[in-house]
């Protein structure tokens, strides 16, 4: 009883401090500390550091030698580098994919985007919805599935994984006014349907590196650290 009981009070430590990672309200770089967060949520530090833990191992924080944990870094070179991969290989799968997709496939990415633009994307609080994030992680992914080939698609969702991080920052800290990412899955949608490869292909890299393009210039402006 005791173990369970831990792992319950271990669970609400993780998922309160994933979303305020997620959210921007824990900044990157920032120090989580174990007797904060142990008074914050009444629980032992042992706790904490199984929480902590769990998010170190999703990426979402650092453990520092003697010194605990922190938020995962905002670190531009590494956004880049994701970012330059991922145009190229979502790209290429994109293409393959509205090449051997079948009716089925077309079908199941016009249901995920259904999904997608009747989800509301903020939450009553002004913050980026989960449920939103989870269906738009739906939409891409179905939209590279019809590829036929495996290892590309393991390769587009690692990279897609390794961004989500980044994905989730762009949001909290740099909202872009002037955006319709609504607009631009429906056009991705729309080229897919109509087997267009060349424009599906344009759309998704203009897509990918407007998201990144809003975090860098954020990050220049407030001088974010990374």
């Amino acid at each position: 009883m005791p173990s369970r009981i831990a792992t319950t009070r271990s669970e609400r430590v993780y998922e309160e401090v994933r979303k305020e990672i997620l959210h921007g309200t824990f900044p990157p770089g920032s120090r989580l500390r174990f007797v904060d967060l142990a008074a914050r949520f009444t629980v032992s530090q042992s706790v904490v550091r199984e929480a902590l833990m769990r998010l170190a191992e999703q990426g979402l924080a650092v453990a520092l030698p003697q010194q605990g944990f922190r938020v995962r870094p905002l670190d531009l070179a590494d956004l880049n580098e994701i970012t330059e991969a991922r145009v190229e290989i979502e790209s290429l799968v994109v293409r393959s994919a509205i090449a051997r997709g079948d009716l089925q496939w077309e079908s199941s990415v016009i249901a995920a985007h259904h999904t997608l633009a009747r989800t509301p994307t903020m939450t009553k609080a002004g913050k980026t919805s989960e449920e939103w994030a989870d269906a738009h992680e739906v939409f891409h992914h179905t939209t590279l599935q019809g590829c036929g080939n495996g290892r590309l698609l393991s390769i587009a969702t690692s990279l897609r994984e390794a961004a989500s991080l980044y994905r989730w920052w762009s949001g909290s800290m740099a909202p872009d006014a002037d955006r319709d990412v609504a607009l631009e899955h429906r056009q991705i949608l729309d080229a897919v349907v109509a087997r267009d490869e060349i424009n599906a292909a344009c759309l998704i890299a203009q897509h990918i590196q407007r998201t990144t393009d809003a975090l860098t210039n954020a990050v220049t402006r407030l001088k974010v650290p990374n």
